[in-house]
C-alpha cells in the first residue's frame, strides 16, 4: 500500500466528510431542535447544485454565481417553510415523512422541467484549476482542496456562532428542551424559521460546491440525504460537534473501505471472490459502523447536552 495513495484516499476521505457535514449540520439542528424529520433535506442540496449551475453560467463568476446560488438556496428554505413545513409542526413523524416525501417527488420532477433529464455541469474556474504534486509523480486537484478547506471554514464558523452568540445559545438550549425555550418567552416559531432556512443554505453550499465535481441530475440528494441521516445519528442528534466528527468518520470509512476492502480480502479469499465480495461489503461499512457506535453509546457520540 502506497503512502501517497493512502494519502489521497484520506484526502477524499475529508472532502466527502466535509460536504456531509454541511447537509448534516442543518439536518441534525432541524431534527434536534424541532423534532422534525425532513426527508427533502437532501433536495435543497440539489437545488444548491442546479442553482450553482444556472447562476455561474449567467453571470460568468464563479464566486458570484455561488453567492447567488446560496441567496437562492436561502430564499427556497424560507418559502418551503413557511408553505409547507410550518402547518407540519406539532404533527407525528408519519405526517411529516410523508408530507416530506412527496416534495421530494414533487422538486425532483419539477428540476426535470426547468433543466431537463440528462446530467449537467459546472466548470472548475480556472484561479483553482491545477493539482498539486503530492509525491511519486501523484497529482491532487486544488479544488479538492478548496472544497476542504471551505467545509473546515463553515466548520469554524458554525462553532463560533453556535457555541458564542445569543441565537447559537437559543439552538442549543433549543436541541436540548425546545418547550422549556418556548415557555421562557422565545420566539420559538421565528427560531424554527431561522434554523430551516440556515440548514438550507448549508445543504445548497454543499451541492453548490460538489456541482464542479459531480454530475448535476434529478435525485443526487437522496443518496447523501442517507448518508446524512447516518452521521446525526452516530454523531447524536442536535449535535453540530457530534455531526462534523461523525461525517469524518463516514467519509473517511466510506472511502478508505471501497478502496482497501478488496486488497484486505485477498488475503483470505481468491481475487476473483475478493472483488465480488467486496462490492457488496463496501457500502455495508458506515452502517456497520453505526450499529457499533449505537451498540455502545445509543445517543451518539457527542449528543447535545441535555439529551443523555
Amino acid at each position: 500500500m502506497s503512502f501517497t495513495l493512502l494519502t489521497i484516499q484520506i484526502l477524499n476521505g475529508m472532502q466527502l466528510g466535509l460536504l456531509l457535514f454541511l447537509v448534516a449540520a442543518g439536518l441534525t439542528l432541524v431534527f434536534g431542535v424541532m423534532d422534525f424529520i425532513n426527508l427533502a433535506h437532501g433536495v435543497q442540496y440539489m437545488l444548491g447544485a442546479y442553482l450553482a449551475v444556472a447562476c455561474i453560467g449567467w453571470t460568468g463568476n464563479f464566486a458570484a454565481g455561488l453567492a447567488l446560488a446560496l441567496a437562492g438556496t436561502l430564499a427556497i428554505g424560507l418559502l418551503m417553510e413557511a408553505l409547507v413545513f410550518r402547518r407540519l409542526y406539532g404533527r407525528d413523524h408519519l405526517d411529516q415523512v410523508l408530507a416530506t416525501f412527496g416534495l421530494i417527488l414533487f422538486l425532483n420532477e419539477a428540476v426535470k422541467m426547468v433543466w431537463g433529464a440528462a446530467p449537467l455541469s459546472v466548470p472548475v474556474p480556472e484561479w483553482l484549476q491545477g493539482s498539486v504534486l503530492l509525491g511519486e509523480g501523484v497529482l491532487y486537484p486544488v479544488y479538492r482542496f478548496a472544497i476542504i478547506a471551505a467545509g473546515l471554514g463553515v466548520a469554524l464558523g458554525l462553532w463560533v456562532l453556535i457555541e458564542k452568540t445569543r441565537i447559537g445559545m437559543l439552538v442549543r438550549a433549543g436541541a436540548s428542551n425546545a418547550p422549556i425555550v418556548s415557555a421562557l418567552g422565545v420566539d420559538i416559531s421565528r427560531l424554527f424559521m431561522v434554523v430551516f432556512a440556515f440548514g438550507a443554505m448549508l445543504a445548497g453550499f454543499a451541492g453548490a460546491m460538489a456541482a464542479p465535481i459531480l454530475s448535476v441530475e434529478p435525485g443526487m440528494g437522496d443518496s447523501v440525504l442517507i448518508l446524512a441521516f447516518v452521521v446525526i445519528v452516530i454523531g447524536g442528534i442536535g449535535s453540530i460537534r457530534g455531526a462534523f466528527v461523525a461525517a469524518l468518520l463516514v467519509g473517511l470509512m466510506d472511502t478508505l473501505g471501497r478502496s482497501y476492502s478488496v486488497d484486505l480480502l485477498r488475503l483470505f479469499f481468491p481475487p476473483a471472490a475478493a472483488r465480488g465480495i467486496a462490492g457488496g461489503l463496501s457500502s455495508m461499512f458506515i452502517y456497520v459502523l453505526m450499529a457499533v457506535v449505537l451498540f455502545f453509546r445509543p445517543d451518539g457520540l457527542l449528543p447535545a447536552r441535555g439529551r443523555t
